[in-house]
């Protein structure tokens, strides 16, 4: 068989179920190959729009997500999608085309080193020089991606090798079991936990795989610890929980870095260094466990006392079993951070104010999303207020980027995300300026028949910019653009456009678009004036109150 073929059935032997991206005259060997076998090629109108694609998929299902491109402006096109899959741990796989290596005919024509593009953006990336290699070269990169700390991978396949004949057969995956922590370091962490007067459970984005929720609510049910989660984090255990704390959506200042102030021991799971830290660590304060598949990272921010490295589901329930609830836990001051922050939250969920303000637009879609529903955000001011109003009942349900946070990733992972659960309501949340980024996709979405509500946040700037501009005090300047008719816009794909006039639509709009089946745009005027007010100065005075008020 060609070699093309080869690579296509060692895919097959991955489990691959689709093939995201654009084809060019370097993939044509390999995309005959694709045509004959049971993988899907999905075809995008962009290369990161497929990146992105890919590694939804992978964050999704803990298996990688598979893209293509052809050489040159194809590959290049990847990189952000790549850098994306790295940072936010999501397990990928690029196959990038090439001209002929044994005998050139067109000199160096859009011929770029895209090995060396990728190395540092990836787990690793090789060129595959032999048909023959081909089954070591794919079963690698694949155990690469999954691997804890999932990631990014490439292959380059040039044209000659995808034609050449071989005989070889796919490398089936061994069986892996991760390592699980030590009966020791089990030990001393509940010795630490055990002793401690207020701890407190930071759930972070490495425990948003692998199925650690389940052993994760055990363990807070079972011993009563209130717990916070970060941005990546969320859903890891319910947030509707009665211990939940909240989100570590905000910097500083926020009610749950209150408990954390007031916490003498943190159980850190899943801590993950490309999200910003909850908490600032100092000499001789408070202690911190590190629970997590690999050791600490250490920074002058963060030295964990003590670390617990292996598998963390296996950790969290060796440590239940090992831990009691002590008589000399005391969590008063963080039962009164967790009503507080609940207080907050509740303000502004009915304001009637036209363009939407963030905390009505937030409970709006809470109200019309079911529990196990998936929303897929863009970067922009806005995911701060979702990261913190809106709870999260199960993992990942909530699918942000607090790790490269690139824009135009919104509309592309919702997409994947409804690839992966079509019987799911699926919600892409974006910025006028994200969306803009991949606009293109809608007709991806409609020529796949996809079932998909696209919000549109609407206030023709690049907000979250514009906010932190005037949080400065700098001049307004440069930051504000004009958009189309998005109504007409979804209209000429195919799709089905709306526009909210009134806030009161929202709700019974929203509900009608979910129901109704197909893509539908809906164009939100958002109101951003509360930012400043409500994120900058409103919080921190308020938890500044509370933790006053506590003594």
């Amino acid at each position: 068989m060609k070699a093309s073929d080869l690579m296509v059935r060692c895919l097959e032997t991955e489990g691959v179920e689709f093939v995201f991206g654009i084809p060019g005259e370097e993939n044509l060997d390999l995309l005959e190959s694709l045509a004959h076998s049971r993988i899907k090629l999905i075809l995008t109108r962009h290369e990161q729009a497929a990146g992105f694609m890919a590694a939804t998929y992978g964050r999704l299902t803990g298996k990688a997500g598979v893209c293509l491109s052809t050489l040159g402006p194809g590959a290049t096109n990847l990189v952000t999608a790549a850098a994306y899959a790295q940072l936010g741990a999501m397990p990928m796989v690029m196959i990038t085309g090439q001209k002929p290596i044994k005998r050139s005919k067109q000199g160096q024509f859009q011929i770029i080193d895209v090995v060396d593009m990728m190395t540092p953006i990836t787990k690793s990336t090789c060129q595959i020089v032999s048909g023959p290699s081909i089954p070591a070269r794919v079963r690698e990169a694949f155990r690469q991606a999954d691997e804890e700390r999932p990631g990014a991978t490439h292959l380059e396949l040039p044209e000659d090798i995808a034609a050449e004949d071989v005989d070889e057969q796919p490398i089936p995956a061994s069986e892996v079991r991760r390592p699980v922590a030590e009966h020791k370091a089990i030990s001393r962490a509940v010795a630490l936990l055990s002793a401690a007067r207020h701890p407190l459970l930071v759930i972070g984005a490495g425990a948003n795989r692998k199925r650690c929720a389940r052993m994760l609510r055990a363990f807070v049910d079972r011993q009563g610890i209130p717990f916070i989660t970060t941005q990546m984090g969320k859903g890891v255990v319910d947030e509707n929980h009665p211990l939940c704390l909240g989100n570590a959506a905000v910097s500083d200042g926020d009610f749950p870095h209150r408990a954390i102030e007031q916490s003498d021991c943190i159980v850190n799971v899943g801590h993950d260094v490309v999200e910003k830290p909850p908490f600032v660590m100092k000499t001789g304060a408070r202690k911190v466990i590190h629970i997590n598949y690999a050791s600490a990272e250490v920074d002058p921010v963060y030295f964990p006392q003590v670390e617990v490295v292996g598998d963390i589901a296996n950790a969290m329930w060796q440590m239940n079993e090992a831990l009691s609830r002590q008589p000399n836990w005391d969590f008063d001051f963080m039962h009164s951070v967790c009503a507080a922050m609940h207080a907050h939250q509740e303000e502004g969920i009915f304001d009637a104010r036209f363009p939407v303000t963030p905390a009505r637009l937030v409970a709006d879609i809470r109200r019309v999303m079911p529990s196990d529903s998936v929303i897929a955000l863009d970067n922009g001011v806005y995911k701060i207020w979702f990261a913190r109003n809106y709870n999260a009942a199960v993992p990942n349900s909530v699918l942000l980027d607090n790790a490269l946070a690139s824009m135009g990733a919104g509309l592309p992972s919702a997409m994947a995300a409804k690839l992966v659960h079509p019987d799911k309501p699926v919600m892409a949340i974006c910025g006028d300026g994200g969306f803009m980024m991949n606009s293109q996709e809608l007709e991806t979405a409609v020529r796949l028949g996809l079932d998909l509500v696209v919000v549109i946040l609407n206030d023709s700037a690049y907000g979250m910019i514009k906010w932190k501009q005037q949080h400065m005090g700098l001049t307004d300047f440069g930051l504000d653009f004009g958009n189309p008719d998005f109504v007409a816009y979804a209209q000429s794909y195919g799709a089905h456009g709306h526009r909210l006039s009134a806030t009161e639509q929202l709700v019974p709009l929203l509900k009608q678009c979910l129901a109704s089946g197909g893509v539908h745009l809906v164009d939100v005027p958002v109101d951003y004036s509360d930012n400043d007010r409500v994120l900058n100065r409103e919080i921190p005075e308020r938890s500044r109150a509370l933790q006053a008020a506590q003594g």
